[in-house]
């Protein structure tokens, strides 16, 4: 008897950077070399050639996807013959720490701020919703700083509530990564918004956290979703070449937490960056961050240079 077997299925389309950049169009690009400057991560390098080729399709996508929102939401004022406040199309961009999602948010941030219709567009990191320091201490999660159990998920779940809600003004609490904890008696207002970027390690994830899963989930809120990815040998590397960026920048600010650090030699700054990957970020990516790479609307995947090679799009 032949047995036939079925080629394997995918939920996602995907695209060498060859083909990708193609989908550019006439995207216009409205950064300078200047603007680039302030938006790259530490340490990264980012051109304007990756910005044409990579975020210029990606921002084009996700302005259509926008327009398709807002005339969505149009129609079915119509059909109910409200007048309900427009609420923003909220993206998500998840992935590793160091593997590059907070400039990935910055420059999607800039790129459709300039589309001709000028929206306003929001960023929020989740790393101001991280519990304090002195809450963290007190349950014995300073080491587990970034996993899912750090995080006031409750505060970040109503945040993206009122938003949704079309309410007039909302806040999100502010991270000092210099001290390395949530600022007290600071926040960001937000007031309705086109777009909203959350950036965040774990904002794909389902929410449960082994207690209870919850009612509302993160990804409830969430109109396009982008994960960026690359290779966990990759990322670590990446991790410890930033980690001696800062040890020689911002470690030797008296102000941050991570003074101490700044008197490492080479070998023991190497060695504690190594630590650091194996007993918390590793763990973290693999455990919970990694996982959730399939939820993504959108995946980004890099190559040993930081540059994107390869991009993923969910079918519809």
């Amino acid at each position: 008897m032949t047995v036939s077997v079925a080629p394997s299925v995918s939920m996602f389309v995907e695209l060498e950077r060859e083909a990708w950049r193609a989908l550019r169009a006439s995207t216009p690009m409205t950064l300078t070399a200047e603007d680039l400057d302030g938006l790259r991560g530490l340490g990264e390098q980012m051109d304007l050639n990756e910005v044409a080729d990579v975020y210029l399709p990606l921002s084009r996508l996700l302005n259509l996807q926008v327009a398709a929102a807002q005339r969505l939401w149009a129609e079915q004022q119509a059909f109910l013959g409200g007048s309900a406040r427009k609420v923003p199309f909220i993206i998500a961009i998840a992935g590793s720490v160091a593997v590059g999602k907070s400039t990935t948010a910055r420059i999607l941030q800039a790129l459709l701020a300039r589309w001709p219709d000028h929206p306003r567009v929001e960023l929020v990191t989740t790393d101001g919703f991280l519990f304090p320091n002195g809450v963290l201490t007190e349950r014995g999660l300073m080491k587990r700083k970034g996993f899912p159990e750090s995080y006031d998920r409750r505060a970040l779940v109503r945040m993206l509530a009122e938003l949704k809600a079309g309410r007039a003004e909302v806040t999100a609490p502010v991270y000092s990564h210099l001290v390395y904890d949530v600022v007290p008696d600071e926040a960001k207002v937000i007031r309705q918004p086109d777009i909203l970027i959350l950036e965040g390690l774990n904002v794909l994830q389902s929410g449960a956290t082994g207690q209870r899963i919850p009612h509302t989930f993160l990804s409830d809120f969430f109109d396009f979703s982008i994960y960026v990815d690359a290779t966990e040998q990759d990322i670590r590397r990446w991790y410890v070449e930033r980690f001696l960026r800062l040890q020689q920048t911002a470690f030797r600010d008296e102000r941050s937490y991570f003074r101490r650090f700044s008197e490492l030699t080479h070998e023991q700054a190497v060695s504690m960056a190594e630590s650091v990957w194996g007993d918390i970020n590793g763990p973290n990516l693999a455990q919970n961050i990694a996982p959730t790479r399939s939820r993504a609307r959108l995946i980004l995947l890099k190559g040993p240079d930081h540059k994107v090679k390869r991009v993923r799009l969910r079918k519809l």
